[in-house]
C-alpha cells in the first residue's frame, strides 16, 4: 500500500513538473515585441514593453542607401502621430551593399545632422541571415507570422506593429513611409486601440 501511494506521488509531481515546464516554455515565447530588448544607438538598454500601448513602425535603416531619403518621411510622420501614441524605430544594418559601414557614433551624428532624427535608433544590428538579432528572427519568421514574415529584402523594410504589440503590416522598401497606405493605416491602428491577432 505505502509502495503504491509512494508512485502515486511521484507520478503526480512528475506530471506537474512537465505541466509547469510546458507552461513556463510557452509563456516566453516571443509572440509579441514586448519580449525583446537591444541597445539603442547611445549604448543604452532599450526594452520593447516601453511600446506597450502604441503603435510602432521598425524599420532597418541606411545612411548610404538610395532609400536613406526616407528619413524626412520617418520623422514627418513621427512628429505627426507620437502624441496619439505612434513610434518608430530605426534599426541600422550594414546587410546590404556595405550601405551602413559606420559606427553607432557616426549614424547617430548622421541622422542628426541631415534629418533632425528624433525617434529611437537602435544599436546596429544583423537584420538577415548568419547572426540574424533575435527581433528581426521573430519579425521575418513565416511560421509566426504568415502574412508579413519572410526576408528582409533590402534597407528601408518596414513592420508596422499594433498597440498590443503584434505585427499587423509589412512595406516594402519602395513604399515610403508618408505614402497614403501607410499613414492610413497607422491612423487605423491608432483608433484601433489594439488587437488580439497575431498575422
Amino acid at each position: 500500500m505505502k509502495l503504491k501511494a509512494t508512485t502515486f506521488l511521484l507520478v503526480f509531481f512528475f506530471t506537474q513538473f512537465v505541466h509547469s515546464s510546458t507552461s513556463n516554455v510557452t509563456e516566453t515565447m516571443p509572440n509579441t515585441i514586448y519580449q525583446f530588448q537591444k541597445n539603442d544607438i547611445n549604448g543604452d538598454p532599450f526594452d520593447f514593453t516601453l511600446t506597450k500601448g502604441k503603435v510602432v513602425l521598425i524599420v532597418n535603416v541606411a545612411s548610404k542607401c538610395g532609400f536613406t531619403g526616407q528619413y524626412k518621411g520617418l520623422e514627418a510622420i513621427y512628429r505627426s502621430y507620437k502624441d496619439q501614441g505612434f513610434m518608430v524605430i530605426g534599426v541600422p544594418s550594414n546587410n546590404f551593399g556595405n550601405q551602413e559601414p559606420g559606427s553607432d557614433a557616426q549614424i547617430k551624428s548622421f541622422c542628426e545632422v541631415n534629418y533632425n532624427v528624433t525617434f529611437p535608433i537602435l544599436e546596429k544590428s544583423i537584420v538577415k541571415g548568419e547572426g540574424i538579432t533575435p527581433l528581426y528572427q521573430f519579425l521575418t519568421d513565416k511560421t509566426i507570422h504568415p502574412k508579413t514574415g519572410g526576408g528582409i529584402s533590402w534597407n528601408f523594410n518596414k513592420f508596422l506593429v499594433d498597440r498590443s504589440g503584434f505585427v499587423r503590416d509589412r512595406f516594402s522598401s519602395f513604399t515610403k513611409p508618408d505614402a497614403t497606405k501607410v499613414v492610413k493605416k497607422i491612423e487605423s491602428l491608432l483608433n484601433d486601440g489594439g488587437s488580439n491577432e497575431n498575422i
